[in-house]
Order: structure tokens, then sequence, then C-alpha cells
């Protein structure tokens, strides 16, 4: 069986401490990630790790050290992808350090094991991965109601459905005010120095949906939901699930039944359940 060291990405990205909100975000719109590990500018010595979403939890707090996620769940070069599988889908978390006598030598994330569920054989199925409650939206429920209601949840999507409960779109936090990627209020907030730069695109979002200053009053679901959202069977099979989730950079897809109702949300951490046992037995 591969082990950690076969699939991580050596010396990742990292941003130090003693530093700032405004490092980290920096760093993040830079290489166009949504999460660092953070490591001491001491001796390089991992501390912990911060996403955007740790970012805007505590948006008022400046320091790093206070915003960023302390005593980070590492796993070892040596360690199998099995184990890598279920930490990932036992703690959701979305990446996962790997350290050598306390120094970071690569990360791990979950695309880097659904590359290795994409190519397997499996009878597990979209229906049997499915492990979270589906948070949902109506299409014309006003945004102001279901942003707050999507930070509360910490849900990244949302499948939106009609008056009839039918699936008809799905919205995501990417979807979210692209008529503002300029904006210099949230530039000079979040201390970004390159709005050109195309991952501002995925930070700047979470601006909003943490300070619901630009939420637009008379705006509805149905003006910034995706039409038609890409769907899979609940009986799709997992491997497929991953192929179509690499394949269109999707980190969910809503999973409908035999009648196209819906079923749930399936979660690429939800996917990771493929390598954690037996390949032909249920997730559990």
């Amino acid at each position: 069986m591969k082990t950690v060291e076969d699939i991580m990405t050596d010396a990742p990205i990292v941003v130090e401490v003693p530093g700032s909100r405004s490092d980290a975000i920096n760093v993040m719109v830079r290489n166009g990630l949504t999460g660092l590990p953070v490591v001491r500018a001491s001796d390089g010595m991992l501390v912990g790790i911060v996403s955007r979403r740790d970012v805007f939890r505590n948006f008022e707090e400046d320091q790093l050290s206070l915003v960023m996620k302390r005593n980070a769940i590492t796993i070892t070069p040596e360690a199998t992808v099995r184990e890598a599988a279920r930490i990932f889908h036992e703690k959701r978390i979305h990446r996962l350090p790997v350290v050598r006598d306390g120094r970071l030598v690569g990360i791990v994330t979950p695309t880097d094991l659904l590359h290795e569920i994409a190519s397997m054989k499996t009878d597990i199925t979209a229906e049997d991965a499915i492990t979270t409650t589906c948070v949902t939206a109506y299409e014309r429920e006003p945004l102001s109601y279901t942003i707050p209601a999507m930070r509360v949840s910490d849900v990244p999507a949302v499948p939106v459905l009609d008056s009839r409960g039918k699936l008809v779109g799905i919205l995501t936090d990417r979807d979210l005010f692209t008529d503002q990627i300029k904006d210099p209020a949230a530039m000079k907030a979040l201390g970004i120095e390159d709005s050109s730069l195309a991952g501002y695109r995925n930070v700047l979002p979470l601006f909003y949906l943490a300070t619901d200053k630009y939420i637009p009053e008379e705006k509805l679901v149905q003006d910034f939901m995706v039409k038609d959202p890409t769907t899979v069977f609940k009986k799709t099979s997992v491997a497929e699930v991953a192929k179509i989730m690499l394949a269109r950079d999707f980190g969910q897809i809503p999973v409908h039944g035999s009648r196209d109702e819906l079923i749930g949300m399936i979660y690429d951490l939800d996917v990771l359940c493929a390598l954690t046992g037996n390949a032909n037995e249920r997730c559990q």
C-alpha cells in the first residue's frame, strides 16, 4: 500500500509566526490556497494551521497566533494512505501536515486521495458514503437569510430547491459577490496587496460572509446560484464521484434518487471512506 510520502506535496507553502491575519491572507491569495501550515520563524517548527475560514470566524483579531488552530492534527511520511484517509474522514479536516521530528516536510489534502479512489474498483456508492445532514435553500429566498444560515451551518455550498422541492441549482461561496471582486473597501480590510491574482476570488466572498455588510437586501438566491448543477445518482460508485470531483474541481456534489429527488450532498471527505477499510463494505 502507498504511504503518505508517496502522495504528499513536498516543501509546502507556509506562513510564519509572529505574523498577522493579513500575512496569511496574502500568502493564500498569491498561491491560490485556502489554508496553510503555520511555522515558528525562529526554528521552522510546526505550531498550527490556518484556513481562510479560521480567519473569518474571528475577523476582528489580527494576530495570526490567535487566529490559527493550535495542536494541528499531523501524520508521518511513513503512515499509510489508508491512515490518512481515516483521519480526513473522521476529523473532517481539509489539510494534513506531514511531520518528521516536529518539522514540516509535506502536506496532504483530500484531492491527493481522490486520485487514489478514482482508480479503485469499489461497490461503495454515493448513497453509502453520505454522512452529513443536507442544508438546503429555497430559490426565492433572500440572500440575506441564506448567507447567515451557511455561516452558522459552516457549509461552503447549499443545494437550491424550487417550491415543489425539486433541485434547480447550487449556491457556493465561490458564486457570491463576483461583481465586487475589486472592491477597495474589502481590499483594505483584508490587507490584500494585489486584487489581480486569482486567489483573491477565493477569499473575498468570505469577507462578505463574515461581515454581512454587503449582502444586497433585494437579491435572491436564484440571482447567484448555478442553475442545473452537476449531480450524481445515489447508486453511482464513489470512484466515479471522485473522477467528477477531480475533473470539475468540486468539493461537493448533490446526490439524486430514482425520481430525481434530492437525497443529500456528498463531500470529498465522504468519498474518502472508500480508502479507510474494505473497499466492498458500506461506509460507516
